[in-house]
This record gives structure tokens, sequence and C-alpha cells, in this order.
């Protein structure tokens, strides 16, 4: 079994899929020749040909309309925006189109297409290149949002993500690519959507959290480990539709909350974890629900931009605040 890292994954799970079923398109900027920026689609060319892996031109609406043209009329097309910043220009499509023609249509047409995107910062990137605007898509309906935190669960949800008949968001968390390696077996194994996935079990406090935020939080509560506290870490994978039924189950044996994202504070999916726990859970907390995020300013450049986003010392303190209500 082969010790790969998150991008790695990416990769063999890509080219696992294409090799099992050609409707299976890549498309995307440099995804081609170049591999991608990040080395993605590395090989894929050579594999699978240029009509299976394509390269457009530097224009991310056009990449998202014939993303939805071909995932329209039978294709399952594996879109990539270099960065999450510059999806923004793929919203219309996205969001007026993709998201919408199985409603539009009454089931008669859907859009099985996957739109990736390395996400988040910590790689001393310039401007656009560090987003973290995960919520942005939670808020559309009819699209799934999928954000990985390991090599395995990187290679089973993105498996999952291309064989699901409507459109996903795909988020990778760029800071950990090639952070660390994990066995992860290629076996076209998908692992499921739509469910949250407990790291570590805990009786004290739960600790909420997805993307590359989850070495931090995992770390944090090692740290709180050794002060005693038990805490529970939970990886929500897919933000939208949310598996709320996880988190609510850890609250209610634990009593505390600590929702930890790098995305900017306000209307970040934390407050929407916040407000179904106030909704659904008030008589199951002892103390209200911390967040611990990025602040409501622009991603700073490489010098602040650890001080932006969420530390172990913060999580902690955090988690510290939470017991201290009795």
């Amino acid at each position: 079994m082969a010790q790969v890292t998150l991008i790695e994954a990416v990769t063999l799970a890509l080219a696992y899929e294409m090799d099992h079923d050609a409707a299976v398109i890549v498309l995307g900027e440099d995804v081609g020749i170049n591999g991608g920026v990040f080395r993605a689609t590395v090989g894929l060319l050579e594999k699978f040909g240029p009509e299976r892996v394509i390269d457009m031109p530097l224009d991310e609406t056009t990449i998202a309309g014939v993303t939805v043209g071909m995932a329209a009329q039978g294709m399952k097309p594996v879109a990539e925006s270099q960065f999450e910043g510059f999806m923004y220009p793929m919203l219309d499509q996205i969001a007026s189109h993709a998201a919408r023609l199985r409603n539009r249509t009454r089931g008669r047409m859907h859009v099985p297409a996957v739109f990736r995107a390395p996400w988040g910062g910590g790689i001393r990137a310039p401007e656009h290149h560090s987003e973290a605007n995960e919520a942005i898509f939670t808020n559309i309906p009819g699209l799934r949002v999928v954000l990985p935190s390991s090599p395995g669960r990187a290679y089973g949800l993105l498996l999952a993500a291309i064989r699901d008949p409507d459109p996903v968001i795909f988020f990778e968390p760029k800071r950990i690519y090639r952070q660390y390696k994990e066995e992860v077996p290629d076996d076209g194994e998908a692992l499921p959507l739509d469910i949250c996935f407990v790291l570590r079990d805990g009786n004290d406090v739960t600790l909420v959290t997805w993307g590359a935020q989850v070495k931090e939080t995992l770390e944090a509560a090692d740290a709180l480990a050794d002060s005693g506290i038990s805490a529970e870490v939970i990886d929500v994978a897919t933000l939208k539709p949310l598996d709320f039924d996880t988190i609510h189950e850890s609250v209610r044996k634990t009593g505390r909350c600590v929702i930890v994202h790098e995305a900017p504070r306000t209307a970040g999916f934390g407050a929407e974890i916040a407000a179904r726990l106030a909704e659904h859970a008030m008589y199951d907390l002892v103390a209200p629900v911390q967040r611990v995020t990025g602040y409501d300013t622009h991603i700073p450049l490489f010098r602040l931009e650890m001080k932006y986003l969420p530390s172990v010392q913060r999580i902690v303190a955090a988690a510290q605040q939470t017991l201290a209500v009795s």
C-alpha cells in the first residue's frame, strides 16, 4: 500500500475514476501539459490524452460554463480553478446554472460536475491565492461542499464527489498538500459524503473543524490532554449538507463546543453550526459556544499570515474558557 500526500491522493482518485469511467473529463488552466499548478493532474494527459485532459484558456467563467454544458450532456467533468480566490468569476455559472438545472428541469437534467480548487492560506501566496470563502458556496441551494483534511479522506471523498449526480464544490487545503503522508489503498473505494468524521473521542469538550485546521485542532486536543482535559475532535468534511446529528451527539455528551475555521468570523460556516446548536442543543450546553476563526479582514501577506490563521494556542484558550464555565 502506497504512502502518499494529500495532493498525490487527489491525483490517484482522478486517475482511478478516469480509468474506470470514460465519461470523466478533467479541464482547467494548465491541467494538461504542466500537470496543474500544484501538480494535481500530473501524468493524466499522457495516460488519457488531450480529449479528456483539456487545457483551457485563462478564463474561469468559460471553464465553469463549459463544465455545466458537458455535465448536462452526460459527461462527468472535473474542473479545476487554480486557486479558490479565482472562483468568483465562476459563481454565475455555478449558482445560476449548475446548482439549479435539476430543479429548473424538474429532474429531467442534472449536473454531475466537480469544481476543484486549492483552498486556504499558509503558503505565503499573494492576494486571491489564500481565500477561505467556503461559506459563500454553502449558501447556494443545490451544491455539495466538501473539504477533506487528509490523504485518505481526499481520495475517498473525491471519488464520491465525481460519482455524485449533482454538482460538488471540492476544496483542497493546500497548506497540507505535502505536509505528511499516509497509507492510501488505490482501490476505488469511496468514502461517504454528508457525514462528519470523529477523529478523537473525548468527554469534556467538542472541537469541531475542517480542512487544514484539523491539524492544529488535533494538536490542541493533545495539549489539552496534558492538562487532563478530554477533547473530542470532529472533522466536518462535508459542510453542505451538514451532518449536524454527529455534532449534536458529541455536544450532548460533552456539554461544550469550540468551532475552529480559518475563514473570516462574520457569517463564516462556524456561525451556522453555532446557530443550530442554539436551536437544538441549548439544554445540552453548559457553556457558550466558542469560535476560533480568521479575522474580518483580507488574509495578510506572509509576514502576518500565520497570526491570522487559528493557532493551537488560540484553540486551547477557547477550550479552557468554555471549561471555566460551570
